[in-house]
Parts: structure tokens; C-alpha cells; sequence
């Protein structure tokens, strides 16, 4: 039996996402690559892959200079993400670093911003610069990376807190650590995950992950890749979407393509009886 899959995720304001966009983290660093990556973004664009998350660490910049000259005449078929770095996410450094990323991105707004990860400013103060932002015009929005479950809960404890429209965090199927209790709390809070590295790092990990047989199985019966079916396993469920990297616009394609691969009861659970999520506590995987 087919589980029916939502084509979109809401977030609180009611606006409606892709359940695939695409992430940029090491593009834009290597001049050789530039057009096929170019080529790549607008491609997923074409594709309904009209989510595009970046942040001013990727490259130092670089990664919103390759967004920005990608979305030149489709700004507005774009919904954009970019992050800032935890020691600029307080005071008039956030105002800088938005205002940066803003100029590298050629736009004059963000869709959301994100705090990359909690460094040592408050979340008070932060929950205040974004709120700020918002009110400027500068950001429609703003949200998380890397916070675990007590981070959210004192997150949302701040006046202006449950204004966080998301919650970025590794999440693929050799990595299920929110399972247990991160997923259910923002699940209870209407906050959605953008799942980064659906497809793990590459290296040991991912070919643990394409090399099972239960994965090689249910890819062989839908004639799709290993590969796709990790990605249409992230996005099983209609609150989370994922943004993999591809840097190709047949890499694209082929992701695009995963996000109409719907998985059965039956295949869910044998992916589950593969990799189970546990069953306590685990902190929260970053990379």
C-alpha cells in the first residue's frame, strides 16, 4: 500500500514550500565548476525546486555570489535562504552580515533568514535582530540550524521566539537522532525541518546507506537509484523538506525525480527495520 505524500510543507504563515529545494554548501569555490552550477540552480528552478538555502560561511561568501548571479531575472520565482554565522547573530553584526549577504545575493530581501548554529550571543538577542530585520523589510522571515530540543524550548520561552518559521538540521536515514524527541516537539509547535545532507556526506556512510540491500531492493522495484530513494525517504512526511547539493543539472534531475517517488507502507518498514531510529536520546548530529 502507497501512503499519500503532500507536494508542498506549510510553514505557520501558511506559505508553502517545495518538498525538495536545493542546498549550495561547497558551491561557488571552484571557478572550473561555476557554469555547470549556474547551470544547475536554474535548472532546479525549471524543475519546481524553487527553494534555494545558502549562508555567508559557505565559501565566505562565495556561495551567494554564485546564488546571486544564478537568480539574475528569477528572483522573484525564488524562495531564498541564507544563514548567519553564530558571532554575527546579535546586535548591529546581524545587521551587517544580512546586509552582506543581501549585496552578495543581488536582492533586496531575504525569503528566511537562519541562525547557522548557537554560539555564545543570547537568543534573546537574536530573537530581537531578527525581529528587527523583519520589521526593516530586510528578511520576511526568520528561523534555526542546529538547535536541539532544549535550545527550541528556550527559544520559544523568548517573546517573539515562536516567530521561528523553521528548524535546518542534519536528517537522513543513517541519521535519525531527532526521531526521538527534537521531530515530535517542533511537530507539536507547527515548526517544520529543512533536513540538510539527505543524502549523508559522501564516503563511508552514504555507501553503508546505497549499498543495503533493502535500499538496493526498493530501488531496483520503483527503477529509480539508491540515491533517490534516500532523498524520497526524507521527505516521507509533509514537515519536512530537504535540500540536497547537486551540481549538475543531471544531478538535479535525477533529485527532482525523487521527489516523485512514493515509498510503500510495506518499503517504510523495511527501511526502518535496516536503520531504526533510536529508541533514547542521542545528541544532535551536525556536520
Amino acid at each position: 500500500m502507497s501512503r499519500s505524500v503532500s507536494e508542498t510543507v506549510r510553514l505557520k504563515d501558511g506559505t508553502e514550500l517545495p518538498r525538495l529545494g536545493q542546498g549550495t554548501w561547497q558551491m561557488g569555490e571552484q571557478p572550473s565548476k561555476r557554469a555547470e552550477e549556474l547551470a544547475a540552480l536554474r535548472r532546479g528552478v525549471e524543475l519546481g525546486m524553487n527553494l534555494i538555502d545558502t549562508a555567508e560561511m559557505y565559501g565566505e561568501g562565495r556561495s551567494e555570489e554564485l546564488v546571486g548571479e544564478a537568480l539574475r531575472g528569477i528572483r522573484d520565482e525564488v524562495f531564498l535562504v541564507s544563514k548567519v554565522y553564530p558571532h554575527n547573530a546579535g546586535g548591529g553584526k546581524l545587521v551587517s552580515s544580512c546586509e552582506a549577504s543581501l549585496k552578495r545575493l543581488g536582492t533586496d530581501h531575504l525569503d528566511l533568514y537562519l541562525l547557522h548554529w548557537r554560539g555564545s550571543i543570547p537568543l534573546q538577542e537574536t530573537v530581537e535582530g531578527m525581529e528587527a530585520l523583519v520589521a526593516s523589510g530586510k528578511i520576511l522571515r526568520w528561523g534555526v540550524s542546529n538547535l536541539d530540543t532544549a535550545d527550541m524550548q528556550e527559544l520559544l520561552s523568548i517573546p517573539g521566539g515562536d516567530h521561528c518559521a523553521v528548524n535546518q538540521v542534519l536528517y537522513h536515514l543513517g541519521s535519525r537522532g531527532i526521531e526521538h524527541d527534537l521531530l515530535p516537539w517542533l511537530r507539536g509547535h507547527q515548526i517544520p525541518v529543512m533536513a540538510y545532507s539527505p543524502l549523508a556526506q559522501a564516503g563511508s556512510l552514504r555507501k553503508g546507506l546505497t549499498d543495503n540491500e533493502a535500499v538496493q531492493q526498493i530501488a531496483r522495484s520503483h527503477g529509480a537509484s539508491p540515491l533517490q530513494v534516500l532523498l524520497a525517504w526524507s521527505i516521507r512526511d509533509a514537515d519536512v523538506l530537504a535540500i540536497p547539493k547537486a551540481g549538475s543539472p543531471a544531478h538535479v534531475e535525477e533529485n527532482a525525480a525523487a521527489g516523485r517517488l512514493v515509498l510503500t507502507e510495506d518499503e517504510l518498514w523495511q527501511l526502518d527495520d535496516a536503520f531504526p531510529h533510536p529508541s533514547w536520546k542521542v545528541p544532535l548530529d551536525m556536520i
